[in-house]
């Protein structure tokens, strides 16, 4: 149940997190195509305004009539108006001279100046984008105002009183530009569900294959752990025995012991003096800086100046084991051996801080030892 929990939500900050980024690329992607698209119709009606404006001026120069170039230019462009863009003609007194729209002409040309200056400044196509959608919406919500087409440039022609000007169709462009916003709309939905979905699967496998990783190290732990608590118990038991069998034996039997497997004291030094110290209370022997150190049960320290190696020899190998290059152990002064690194272990020393580390190579030894 926890982990449906979870994966239920993983899936729900997928979600909000490409909602929120996808909130604000839509809105920036909508933007820049939208002026794009307005650039583009922008500079398509500037030059058939610039055309038409050198192809009057080309008939006014070969002594066409005026009115017949008016007639010629009113057949060409009539009914235009629902295009994108059209252009019209107009004179200098601002009335209408040709329009798309034969009702209108004859009346007085409306434009707004803000719109017309943008065109000159930088970023024209963006700020012509936020002036559409303004007057778009001032027609949508204020009744009487008409906004269909707006003036986006004008075109002088030469040697005459006519100026060429070229409009875009506000409800045209509004409905490209809603055109654009589904198509983006339903791209972002789309793949919006497939980066959710995709990425939910995603954590589910990782999530599996980590979980089973998981599985088998614990697995692995547990049987590190049975080993351990099994050394532990060897330990445990060979102490037991070495005391029944201390507390068993009289003391010529130790001394034939002794003789048999090894010293029963050892000669080492404390400052200048020369001290006995019974094997049977040594708790470790440690070398450190070339000089070997013999310590008792009772945290007393002495010195030798034999080396591990030779020490070793005159010690029973059933008490005492050689753990390291650094350090031999005595059976009973184990406290406790835990598990260390890879295949290492540790062995804690009762009644003191010290720790010893056996390799993995020497841990089997030192198992098969505690078995003895």
């Amino acid at each position: 149940m926890r982990k449906d929990r979870l994966y239920f939500l993983t899936f729900i900050s997928i979600s909000v997190i490409f909602l929120i980024i996808a909130s604000f690329g839509v809105k920036y992607f909508i933007k820049v195509s939208a002026n794009q698209l307005i650039e583009i119709q922008l500079e398509s009606s500037k030059r058939e305004a610039n055309e038409i404006a050198k192809l009057i001026h080309y008939q006014i120069i070969d002594g066409t009539d005026k009115q017949k170039i008016i007639s010629n230019v009113q057949d060409v462009i009539e009914n235009t108006h629902n295009q994108a863009s059209f252009i019209c003609l107009f004179d200098w007194s601002g009335k209408e001279v040709c329009h798309p729209d034969i009702t209108k002409v004859g009346q007085k040309v409306n434009s707004d100046q803000s719109l017309l200056k943008s065109l000159n400044e930088e970023n024209s196509s963006d700020k012509l984008y936020y002036l559409l959608l303004k007057q778009k919406k001032e027609s949508d919500t204020i009744p009487g105002i008409n906004t269909e087409s707006e003036i986006v440039y004008i075109s002088p022609v030469k040697d005459s009183d006519l100026i060429v000007a070229a409009h875009i169709n506000l409800n045209k462009i509004s409905v490209q530009i809603r055109k654009l916003k589904t198509s983006f709309y339903t791209i972002f939905a789309l793949m919006g569900g497939l980066i959710i979905l995709s990425s939910f699967f995603a954590v589910r496998i990782i999530g599996s294959y980590y979980e089973k990783q998981l599985e088998q190290k614990n697995i692995s732990l547990e049987s590190e752990l049975l080993n351990l608590s099994k050394l532990n118990t060897d330990l445990i038991a060979y102490q037991q025995k070495v005391v029944e069998n201390i507390e068993e034996e009289s003391l010529e039997s130790m001394v034939e012991s002794s003789k048999e497997s090894g010293k029963k004291r050892i000669l080492t030094y404390i400052r200048n003096e020369l001290v006995p110290v019974p094997i049977n209370n040594i708790s470790y022997i440690y070398t450190e800086n070339t000089i070997t150190y013999i310590v008792c049960f009772d945290g007393k320290k002495s010195t030798s100046n034999d080396s591990l190696d030779d020490l070793l020899l005159n010690l029973d190998t059933s008490l005492f084991f050689r753990a390291n290059r650094q350090f031999i152990i005595s059976i009973t002064a184990i406290a406790k051996i835990i598990k260390y690194g890879n295949s290492q272990l540790k062995i804690l020393i009762r009644d003191s801080d010290v720790e010893i580390i056996i390799s993995k190579n020497k841990a089997a030894e030192f198992r098969q030892w505690l078995n003895i």
